[in-house]
């Protein structure tokens, strides 16, 4: 057994991606019971809804399982960026006989600046919490470690691995760029040096002394292999998960990513207003404005979306997926770890 499985109560190094939208309580259990880490993302719920997650999935599995945060900076509001944008939107609101939304919303909280969060972690002392887009401050992490939580931090740099390292969490999460879904770089208006998974893992294998967990383009036994053999001790897997019949993951993304696009997934912030990586709408590509922060970007996507899907079109989804989209296999979570461990024992 690797020293991560021990440090995080597991059988298998293998943890599934905490995808706001597609993890699930029954997702999580399911990869937690098969002896993985399963995860849930918590970055948009409220306090009163983590605790609910976390009794539904407590009631599926007494295995360990993962709360992902978002620790991004709390979002500043710009009426006149927000006007613009949706005035840039306007046409595609239109299409669909729709109004764009009179003002856009910070449709949830920054872990940052919720400490009603942190009291429910505390008190409900899940095996393990991650971070993503950041850190919460030294207090916090120590109060949280005080409580016996095992602490994972999301990093796409070495600079982002040795603050998160000094911060005093366990284990880090190496983010590779082909990783689907939001990159969790710390500082994205300071740019991002796109690090691919393997040469961020070998880097982060050579100068730290905490567990490194492989992210991005991680489909099969084969790579997990590959990314143990550069230095990590572990892997999290999202895009692999998400045609799961338990993921929350609908039919037109499950469609989606087995179709065509899955061999051409791109990065864009339009949606969210953070870069994440996704298969391509009419949402990606240069749209000529400003964007509003993240997430207060989100809610005009997310009401664009709803106009659209209502009259049957989904050309505004958000479907993250990741640079090995295409290897997705359509199984139950357990069969899917199950098929995984095999994989790696083979290779």
């Amino acid at each position: 057994m690797s020293s991560l499985c021990t440090l995080l109560g597991i059988q298998h190094p293998i943890i599934q991606a905490p995808m706001v939208g597609v993890s699930t309580p029954a997702l999580a259990a399911a990869v937690s019971e098969a002896g993985g880490l399963g995860s849930l993302g918590l970055g948009a719920s409220t306090p009163a809804q983590a605790r609910e997650l976390i009794a539904q999935t407590r009631a599926l599995t007494d295995k360990p399982f993962n709360l992902n945060l978002f620790c991004h900076a709390p979002a500043h509001a710009d009426a006149a960026r927000e006007q613009a944008w949706l005035e840039r939107l306007r046409p595609l609101f239109a299409e669909f006989g729709a109004e764009p939304p009179a003002q856009l919303r910070e449709i949830y909280l920054s872990f940052l600046a919720d400490p009603a969060m942190l009291e429910v972690l505390l008190e409900l002392r899940p095996a393990v919490v991650s971070f993503h887009f950041g850190l919460p401050e030294v207090a916090w992490i120590a109060r949280l470690k005080d409580a016996g939580i095992r602490l994972l931090a999301c990093v796409t740099t070495a600079a982002e691995a040795r603050l998160a390292e000094a911060a005093g969490v366990d284990a880090l999460v190496a983010q590779g760029v082909e990783a689907g879904g939001h990159r969790g770089v710390f500082t994205p208006e300071n740019g991002d040096t796109s690090l691919g998974t393997l040469a961020l893992v070998r880097l982060l294998a050579q100068q730290s002394s905490l567990p490194i967990i492989a992210a991005g383009g991680i489909m099969d036994g084969a790579g997990i292999k590959a990314a143990q053999a550069l230095g990590a001790a572990g892997v999290q897997l999202g895009t692999a998960f998400v045609l799961c019949p338990e993921s929350a993951a609908n039919a037109d993304y499950r469609a989606a990513l087995q179709g065509e696009k899955a061999y051409r997934t791109e990065i864009t912030a339009n949606i969210s207003g953070r870069p994440a990586r996704g298969l391509p709408n009419r949402l990606y590509g240069e749209l000529g404005a400003a964007l509003p922060d993240y997430p207060i970007c989100y809610d005009a996507a997310k009401a664009l979306h709803a106009a659209a899907s209502a009259q049957g079109n989904h050309d505004f989804a958000a479907q993250w997926a990741g640079q090995g989209a295409p290897l997705a296999r359509e199984l139950p979570a357990s069969e899917l770890v199950a098929t995984l461990v095999r994989e790696m024992q083979q290779a």
